[in-house]
């Protein structure tokens, strides 16, 4: 069994998932005092604990909504938001995967609820993201319980390809950032989407697959 492995965020969609949904949140009447609150306190409260990466940990926007609420509005935010803005040359690489039969996964930072919209819609059935802490059917301001982020993700996938039982070292990974350098040097198969300037350079200094533009990515290697 082989795996694929594909971020969201920069790779699947150019731009962020999470920013557009909060604009979405806020269009719909489901951001107010208490979520602004939240999420500024979360800002002061954790910012020793993750410095630089704090505004990455902090969903605390959701806080006291529903969460079934907010799994509605994540289905019908892809579909109308997302969808439409998806970074052709990777999904055509994803599709490929598919239809030579791999396992798909998508391992990202994003909410789950948007995730698992977005797998649904692309045929894909494993979903690793963002879980958001949650208590009588609405979001804390807390931490998430769990967050693909840098080490994480490799965490995660090393659980994933377990619990499928194939082999990470054999696997393709697709992601944009520095912050997926631990995952991509993982596998045997890394692919640099739309790279930041580290993973650009990183990418280039070990002849890894690049895909930066909007033609077509090529034929999977066998």
């Amino acid at each position: 069994m082989t795996l694929a492995i594909f971020d969201i965020d920069g790779t699947l969609i150019e731009g962020s998932t999470e920013r557009r949904f909060w604009r979405y949140l806020a269009r719909h009447g489901h951001q107010g005092p208490r979520q602004v609150l939240a999420y500024l306190w979360f800002l002061v409260r954790y910012l020793t604990a993750y410095g630089a990466h704090t505004p990455k940990k902090n969903k605390a926007y959701l806080f006291a909504l529903k969460t079934e609420r907010v799994r509605s509005l994540a289905t019908s935010f892809v579909a109308t938001e997302i969808l439409p803005r998806l970074y052709l040359p990777t999904v055509q690489r994803l599709q490929q995967h598919l239809r030579r039969g791999d396992t798909v996964v998508l391992l990202s930072g994003t909410l789950e609820p948007i995730a698992r919209a977005l797998a649904d819609a692309l045929g894909v059935q494993h979903v690793r993201a963002t879980v958001c802490r949650e208590r009588d059917g609405r979001y804390r301001a807390g931490p998430p319980q769990v967050h693909p982020f840098g080490a994480v993700k490799l965490e995660l996938a090393k659980q994933l390809a377990a619990d499928v039982g194939a082999d990470l070292q054999q696997a393709s990974a697709y992601g944009d950032s520095k912050h997926d350098l631990a995952l991509l040097q993982a596998v045997a198969n890394p692919v640099a989407v739309l790279p930041d300037p580290p993973l650009l350079a990183t990418a280039r200094g070990n002849d890894w697959d690049i895909i930066a533009g909007r033609d077509s990515p090529g034929v999977l290697p066998q």
